[in-house]
């Protein structure tokens, strides 16, 4: 099965194939943007034309066996690392590099039959140390067919969180410092911040920005199937990203899709550090395992919507993201009496959680510990002086002392 075809980023597009077509390509570039929004498959794309024998400064032909070969990622030059699980230890070092390729090249199999995937995964995945002295290795070889040989490394990020050590990164740096001519290096990263300086410093940057709801929900509808209005809805959760779209659907039959699913826990979440009972938010926490704390990263990015529509329903309701829950975001601020500036300090304490998240620390302790500040930050304190008292016992039906 080929891949689809690339959708939007025109002008990224027109930028990487003229800059080739006159020789001031940069052999080493890293694709940043959201997730999902297409830097996977626009490096595909770059290696496409890179691969070409008939490239343009429009981009690659289409047509050539160059082209086809890179369409379906049976190029012989076409490198794709992407994270993986990691295998259980074969006991020596070479046969768990040997467990890794197996596991990457089972992935690329697994994209090549099914290229529409989410993003979202809900296992740990990385790119390991031994990963990365496979890559060595086979960058150390001569092109097979092409005159060049093109290293698309996804999720580059995920170089830097292996065993609390920056072993991989440093491992791929020191590929990065001098490459030879006839190697091309395209990294991808939703989380550049997380890369090494060095890395970042010997790779010339592109951004991609979120792609047009129209051009998402037209491919959702083109591609998947998806009925107009459910296709328009998910396009405006996904924010531009075809990616995280994907993760809203199902995969098979009926239910929620995956980051659908984290949608609903993350609303539960606010809702629980919104209340007036802190038992809620500590029962909330205890509800997570005591460990695996890098699986809660999906879950802080959809609770960074839900704060995001909780400032927009204060000022602008006709921008909710999630609309299907518009009536209980606006009664929720207007009761409560939460501003837009509270809902901008608690993104202090979700990013905190996030980083926290990023060392593995316990869930049950960062969860307890952010819904506690955010209920802190975002619902004003209750008046304590005694007309305040009085009012809340009036508020309770409680009877009032007389005297």
């Amino acid at each position: 099965m080929s891949l689809h075809e690339l959708v939007g980023h025109r002008e990224g597009r027109l930028a990487v194939a003229r800059a080739f077509d006159a020789g001031r390509l940069p052999q080493a570039l890293l694709l940043h943007g959201a997730p999902g929004v297409g830097k996977q498959r626009f490096g595909l794309w770059i290696a496409q034309l890179l691969l070409c024998g008939k490239p343009s400064a429009e981009g690659p032909c289409g047509q050539c066996q160059g082209c086809r070969l890179a369409m379906r990622i049976e190029h012989p030059d076409l490198h794709w690392y992407v994270p993986v699980k990691r295998p259980p230890s074969k006991g020596s070092p070479q046969r768990d590099d040997e467990a890794l390729e197996e596991a990457r090249q089972s992935r690329i199999q697994e994209l090549r039959s099914r290229p529409l995937q989410p993003t979202h995964s809900s296992e740990p995945l990385g790119l390991h140390l031994g990963t990365i002295r496979n890559l060595r290795r086979r960058a150390a070889n001569r092109p097979s067919m092409a005159s060049r040989q093109v290293f698309l490394v996804a999720n580059a990020e995920e170089l830097v969180s292996q065993e609390a050590s920056p072993e991989a990164a440093n491992a791929l740096l020191k590929l990065l410092e001098e490459p030879p001519e006839s190697l091309t290096f395209i990294l991808t990263s939703a989380e550049p911040g997380r890369l090494l300086p060095t890395i970042r410093s010997r790779t010339s940057s592109l951004y991609l920005p979120g792609l047009p709801e129209e051009a998402v929900s037209t491919f959702l509808q083109e591609m998947r199937g998806v009925e107009a209005s459910k296709a328009e809805a998910t396009a405006r959760l996904a924010s531009g990203s075809i990616g995280r779209a994907l993760g809203y659907l199902p995969d098979e039959g009926e239910g929620d899709g995956p980051l659908e699913a984290l949608r609903k826990e993350s609303f539960r979440l606010l809702r629980d550090a919104l209340s007036d009972d802190p038992a809620q938010r500590f029962s909330r926490a205890l509800q997570y395992a005591p460990s695996g704390a890098r699986g809660l990263r999906e879950l802080l990015l959809g609770l960074e919507v839900w704060l995001r529509d909780l400032a927009a329903a204060r000022t602008s309701p006709e921008a909710l993201l999630n609309r299907d829950a518009g009536d209980w975001l606006v009664r929720t601020v207007e009761e409560l009496g939460i501003d837009p500036a509270a809902v901008a300090r608690s993104m202090e304490a979700l990013h905190d959680a996030r980083a926290q998240a990023a060392g593995n620390v316990n869930p049950q302790l960062l969860l307890s510990g952010l819904l506690i500040r955010l209920n802190r930050t975002l619902v004003p304190p209750r008046p304590t002086s005694l007309a305040g008292m009085e009012e809340r016992l009036r508020e309770s039906g409680a009877p009032r002392r007389s005297g």
